[in-house]
Formats: C-alpha cells, sequence, structure tokens
C-alpha cells in the first residue's frame, strides 16, 4: 500500500503543473488564431496595394505554372464573401451547354448586319459590338427592334456593345435621329462642371443605350495623357494618373447604379504610344512607371467595380518583350495578381494591323494568354480554330470552362440573364 501512497501524492504534486502547461497551450493558440485574423485584415485593407497572396485564399486567376489550378478556377468566389449566387447559377447554366456553345459565349464580335440571326444560331455568339454605320439611315425604334430579334434569336442573351466614350469616339450619339447633339469628351464636360457634369453625363448616357437595347458601353478611358499630341490624349480624361483615378472611378459607379457594363481599356495604359489599329507600337517604358502612373486608373476602375477590362495590342517590353500585351501571359497574370482583378478580360479588335499572326493564330494564342473574351471580326474563321485547338489539345477545355463562367457571371450581373 506505500507505493500506492506514494504515487498518490506524487500525482497530486504533477497535477498543477500539468494543467498550467495546458492554460498556457490555449493561451498561445489563441494568439496565434488573433494574429492570423489580424493578418487577413490588414490584407483585405490593403486590397491591391498587397500584392502576396494568402495561399488559403480563394482567388479567380490561371496560374501559369500549376496546370492543375486551370481545373479549379470555375466558379471559384473569394473566401472571405462565402458563395456567389451569381457564380453558382453560372456553374448550372454551363453544365447544359456543349462545347460549341461555351467557345461562342467568348466571342463579343463586330456586327455583321445582313447575317445577324443566322451568326447567332451557328456560332452562339456571346455578343455583337455596333459600329457607326450599324446606326447609320437608322430610327431609333429601327434599332430597338433589331436588338430585340437577336436577343430572340439567342438561345442565352448577348452583350450589346458600342464605344460611346464621347467626343472623338461616339457610335450613336453623332447621329442627329438619336441625339441633337453628340456626347461631350470628358475633358469637355470636366472644364465645364467638375465631376458632377461627368456623373451627370455618365447618367444620361447609359440610360440613353439602355433605352435601345445596349448593355454595355466600352468605356471608360483609363489611358493616362498629359500630352496633346498623343494619339490617345483626345479620348482620354487628359490629367495626371491621381486624377484620372477619380473620374474612372466616378464613371464606373455610376454605370454600375445604372445597370449598364463598363469596360476599363486600353490596358495596361496606352502611354505616347502610337495607334495600334494601323501598325505595331512599342512601348519600352520602365516598369515602374506602370506601377506608379498607368495602373492607377485600373486600379480605381477594378475597386469601383468594373465588370471588364480590354487589353491593347502594345508591345509593353518591360513586362513581354516578344508578344503584343493582349497575346502576353505575363500581362494578364499582373491584371488577375497585382490588381486583383476578377472579371472578363478582353483583347482588343483581333483584326487590328498591331497583330501580326494570322486571324486563326491570333484568337488561340488570346486565349492561351488568358483573355475571357475576344474582339472579333473575322469569327468565322477564329471560332473554328479555337474549338479545333482544344480538340487536339493545345487549349484545355477547362480554361474555356473558366472564362464562360466570368462571362455568365457578368450576364447575370447585368440582369439580362437569369
Amino acid at each position: 500500500m506505500k507505493p500506492n501512497k506514494y504515487m498518490f501524492f506524487f500525482v497530486l504534486l504533477l497535477l498543477p503543473l500539468l494543467l498550467s502547461g495546458c492554460g498556457r497551450r490555449y493561451a498561445d493558440d489563441s494568439s496565434l488564431s488573433g494574429s492570423l485574423s489580424t493578418e487577413e485584415s490588414n490584407t483585405a485593407a490593403n486590397g491591391t496595394d498587397d500584392h502576396t497572396l494568402n495561399p488559403t485564399e480563394s482567388t479567380i486567376h490561371i496560374s501559369t505554372t500549376e496546370s492543375s489550378a486551370l481545373e479549379d478556377t470555375a466558379g471559384q468566389t473569394d473566401s472571405s464573401s462565402g458563395s456567389n449566387p451569381y457564380e453558382v447559377r453560372a456553374g448550372e447554366l454551363l453544365l447544359s451547354m456543349s462545347l460549341e456553345e461555351k467557345v461562342g459565349q467568348m466571342f463579343f464580335v463586330r456586327l455583321r448586319k445582313a447575317s445577324a440571326v443566322q451568326d447567332i444560331e451557328k456560332y452562339h455568339l456571346g455578343g455583337y459590338i455596333l459600329f457607326g454605320d450599324d446606326f447609320k439611315d437608322e430610327t431609333q425604334t429601327g434599332i430597338q427592334d433589331f436588338i430585340k430579334n437577336c436577343q430572340n434569336a439567342s438561345s442565352i442573351p448577348l452583350l450589346m456593345g458600342v464605344d460611346e466614350e464621347g467626343g472623338t469616339v461616339c457610335r450613336v450619339s453623332k447621329y442627329a435621329v438619336f441625339r441633337s447633339e453628340p456626347f461631350k469628351s470628358p475633358q469637355d464636360l470636366y472644364k465645364q462642371g467638375g465631376l458632377e457634369a461627368i456623373q451627370a453625363d455618365t447618367r444620361e448616357k447609359a440610360a440613353f443605350l439602355l433605352g435601345l437595347g445596349i448593355n454595355v458601353n466600352l468605356a471608360p478611358v483609363c489611358d493616362v495623357s498629359v500630352n496633346p499630341d498623343d494619339f490617345i490624349y483626345r479620348r482620354s480624361f487628359g490629367r495626371e494618373a491621381r486624377e484620372t483615378s477619380e473620374y474612372v472611378r466616378t464613371v464606373v459607379r455610376e454605370m454600375e447604379k445604372a445597370g449598364i457594363g463598363s469596360t476599363l481599356k486600353h490596358f495596361p495604359g496606352y502611354g505616347n504610344n502610337a495607334d495600334t489599329h494601323t501598325g505595331s507600337a512599342v512601348d519600352t517604358r520602365e516598369y515602374q512607371q506602370f506601377v506608379q502612373n498607368d495602373f492607377l486608373p485600373f486600379e480605381a476602375g477594378i475597386k469601383a467595380g468594373a465588370d471588364s477590362v480590354l487589353v491593347s495590342h502594345n508591345i509593353v517590353t518591360s513586362m513581354d518583350e516578344k508578344h503584343p500585351a493582349s497575346l502576353s501571359r505575363t500581362v494578364h497574370d499582373k491584371l488577375r495578381e497585382s490588381l486583383n482583378f476578377k472579371g472578363v478580360i478582353m483583347t482588343d479588335d483581333l483584326s487590328m494591323d498591331a497583330i501580326k499572326n494570322s486571324t486563326s493564330e491570333a484568337a488561340v494564342l488570346a486565349i492561351a494568354a488568358g483573355n475571357d473574351v475576344l474582339v472579333a471580326t473575322d469569327f468565322d474563321i477564329e471560332i473554328p480554330a479555337v474549338l479545333d485547338a482544344i480538340n487536339k489539345g493545345t487549349l484545355k477545355e477547362e480554361q474555356i470552362d473558366t472564362s464562360v463562367i466570368r462571362v455568365l457571371v457578368w450576364k447575370l450581373k447585368l440582369g439580362i440573364l437569369q
């Protein structure tokens, strides 16, 4: 019995020490948890200023090094916000779509008026972009009826877009039958009434376009230009990066309130480059110039809720010496990861002279680079080329699915798809 008595006293002596050790362990765990929560809060507060991704955070982007990432991104949502109902619904719709329908949704194409309905039925297009000639000799009722016919022909509602920037680019309002005078440029509006005039103009423009059946305005121009000799100057806000950022933020917020789609352009920033409609342009500026200047209006637009970003055909040597930005994986990774953009990325028109590849090669390269939507004129050549690349394994269907999810989410947000 004596050994048992000693053992009993020994246990009594050890018990407080054991309990004290356990208490410290729980306190340490609590401290660690609090530290992690603080770190996550700081990351959220910093937004795009902190480019380090939390490995536990769920993001929508395509990795350049992990092939499996393509299989995991469809329908993915930010872990801090829970399930996104738009993405859930988009995933449901995706399940019933054929490969041809999915690829078609990635094409936002220049309208061919005479064959518009037939092209929708044959290619399952994601949307049409209308240019000035499409409104020539038309009436408001005529355009409304035409767009309704196109929408009725499409099993998935179409994005219907224009470039109605104001000033030098007015596809619709330049015709008096639609508006008594063209919309003014951002520079002229700001001179007349500051940001309040910009807000009022954006609201009026959105109502004007939506009334015709147009649900996307390919605007605002985010390029920073203060030199009147720059090609892009007259289309830009004409002021330094900080002021341009405030302009972009204002426009995007008003467009979102109005329920019309927005497009930030021309990423990563046009600078003083030449016109890529007529030839190639090479931008040799240092990368820091983009970080400290050109990226700022895009960051402002993204934080304000922009739906899409259009990527230019400029070759930006600080990011990719060989490929136009629209065909560069590196440039797209900057947009996804450094600027934390989760929406739709689209090319500038693939028929522009700055793209030296044949149209079929450019379409495949554009998707491989990370574009969700291809702005295209020669879609009857490009869509078969993309389908062929998928069937050959050059492009993965999982990547197509990821992009189509983003397109469907955009349509759901705009209220054109249920």
